[in-house]
């Protein structure tokens, strides 16, 4: 049994998070391998703008010039990724940083918009996955930049929850966690702990899932579809124990 915890950019930028975070982890590593996909929006915008690069999205997706994309590789497979991977050995687990480029692990091509031109944004198209096992049978806990490589040797940025999404399909994986920072899908304030692609459409449907929550729980149904039989959307203080939205086949609102 196999676990994929995807982590965003975002939350790494609050203090303790990365601390609790191996914490969390060094938990979860006890009862099963767990392989760890990682983002880094939030601080590749701020390193764009403080060289004077304007970043730009389209439908959620940042656009992605070659001068952006040095940005973001040094950011994904760069700082973060050392940061997440110091923060795991500190914890005492056994950790190594990759990016899909390394070993190519992960194959990308162009990614496709139907109304804009995204750049050197890539989709996933393959996962070399026995690598990954590789690293799981002897204890060790990958974790994982989404820049990728194409069959031509091109680099792209690739979405890091496509990115954790296919591993996970590849894998075999039992279980895909989306740490977010909040608990799951509320509902009138209240958590709602099991969805159904069926129920979760409703919900989108009548706006109770809104805003960037859309995204997640469209990562999350992309999962389910792949054949990851379980996919949560959670939040850190809910990763080890049973909370969080768990998205099955099963109904069960």
């Amino acid at each position: 049994m196999t676990r994929v915890i995807k982590i965003g950019g975002n939350e790494m930028n609050v203090a303790g998070f990365l601390e609790e975070l191996a914490a969390q982890v060094a938990g979860v590593v006890a009862a099963e391998p767990v392989v760890i996909v990682h983002g880094g929006g939030q601080e590749i915008a701020t390193l764009q703008t403080r060289l004077g690069i304007e970043p730009l999205k389209v439908d959620g997706l940042r656009v992605t010039d070659a001068a952006s994309l040095d940005v973001a590789e040094m950011v994904l497979s760069g700082r973060a990724n050392k940061q997440i991977v110091r923060a795991l050995l500190a914890a005492g687990l056994d950790a190594v940083g990759l990016s899909g480029v390394d070993g190519r692990l992960l194959t990308a091509r162009k990614k496709e918009h139907p109304t804009a031109d995204l750049g050197l944004v890539g989709e996933i198209v393959a996962v070399r996955a026995h690598l990954l096992q590789r690293l799981l049978q002897v204890g060790i806990t990958p974790v994982i930049s989404p820049i990728s490589l194409s069959n031509d040797g091109q680099t792209y940025n690739v979405n890091a929850d496509e990115a954790a999404t296919a591993i996970a399909a590849a894998l075999g994986a039992e279980a895909l966690d989306f740490v977010s920072n909040v608990p799951g899908v509320l509902a009138g304030g209240e958590l709602v702990t099991r969805l159904s692609p069926d129920e979760t459409e409703t919900l989108i449907a009548d706006g109770v899932i809104s805003g960037g929550m859309i995204p997640k729980v469209r990562a999350a149904l992309d999962a389910l579809a792949r054949g990851v039989p379980q996919v949560r959307i959670v939040d850190l203080a809910g990763l080890r124990g049973g909370g969080g939205t768990v998205f099955s086949e099963e109904a069960g609102q």
